[in-house]
């Protein structure tokens, strides 16, 4: 019964609207460290920027390593090791949120550019959307979600141009394949909310990555993938990786069981903006911030904000 009530407590917490926003900020945050991270992890152990098989290679690090630290930290605080549960459904997690997405982004950004990358991500949120409200019926798909991440999302659009040009070209190999890992990442939100209801998100979480990362690892590894010149300082950035996905997935599985998957996907806007702002302190790769990232930032905070506004 105590266990009961403490459930509900925290289902509560979770559900108020102030404490999903700062949570999924938290997340929105780490996601953005990754960028900047990435590029000097690539830096660090010599991948270059056309080896997708060493991007791969590096990623199934990433996440293997981020399965581990969550599996050992469920085991420490449930004081017994937390078992695989729910195999079809850890498998199901695995390929979309881990596999199919990363693979098939990996492969399309070797064909295309990094800007019509991040737009063709930032549209995920639309793609949630529209696959949780039709194809899971989790929720009803109303004209202020709609409206609230059409202005998000041009605050993604804003973010990434900054004064560059932009092709409306198209290849399957390059934006088709960004698109694809965009859907399957769409896919896995509705998977999680539905499983979250009568499984374990932390273990859920901890062994589609562990799993999910170890298939990466194996297929970028066979086909050539190397990580080069291994250090103390590589293998501390490796690891900060891996807390960046253990530590902000697990919080957005949480976040997605207690609360609509609208609601919650709409603060993934935030991502691309801290990513440019992180990689301006610390690659200094922008100069300066221009008035677009700040325009972006009232953007997506207005798309917030309507999503999420009810009235009393």
């Amino acid at each position: 019964m105590q266990e009961l009530e403490k459930s509900n407590i925290k289902e509560n917490i979770l559900s108020k609207t102030s404490v999903m926003i700062f949570v999924a900020m938290i997340c929105c945050l780490l996601w953005g460290s990754a960028f900047p991270c990435i590029k000097i992890g690539y830096r660090l152990f010599g991948i270059e920027g056309n080896d997708s098989v060493s991007q791969i290679f590096f990623a199934g690090c990433r996440f293997t390593i981020a399965g581990m630290m969550v599996i050992m930290i469920s085991s420490v605080t449930n004081k017994s090791f937390t078992k695989p549960k729910c195999p079809t459904k850890i498998a199901t997690l695995a390929a979309f949120q881990t596999v199919i997405q990363y693979l098939f982004f990996y492969m399309g950004l070797a064909h295309t550019s990094g800007v019509k990358s991040s737009i063709i991500t930032g549209s995920g949120t639309f793609l949630t959307l529209f696959v949780c409200a039709i194809g899971f019926r989790q929720e009803k798909l109303t004209t202020k979600k709609v409206v609230g991440s059409i202005i998000g999302f041009v605050g993604i659009i804003l973010v990434n141009l900054g004064g560059n040009n932009i092709d409306f070209d198209f290849s399957l190999a390059g934006e088709g394949f960004v698109f694809i890992a965009a859907f399957s990442s769409a896919m896995a939100s509705g998977f999680i909310k539905k499983f979250s209801k009568d499984a374990d998100v932390v273990m859920l979480s901890g062994y589609q990555f562990f799993f999910g990362g170890l298939i990466m690892a194996v297929t970028g590894f066979f086909f050539g993938g190397r990580l080069m010149g291994i250090t103390p300082t590589g293998m501390l950035l490796l690891l900060y990786m891996g807390f960046i996905s253990a530590a902000a997935y697990t919080l957005w599985g949480l976040l997605l069981k207690h609360n609509d998957v609208s609601k919650v996907s709409t603060c993934k806007f935030m991502n691309p903006v801290f990513g440019v702002i992180l990689s301006f302190i610390l690659l200094n790769e922008r100069g300066t911030l221009g008035v677009n990232v700040f325009v972006a930032l009232i953007l997506v905070c207005i798309g917030i904000f309507i999503v999420n506004y009810r009235k009393k």
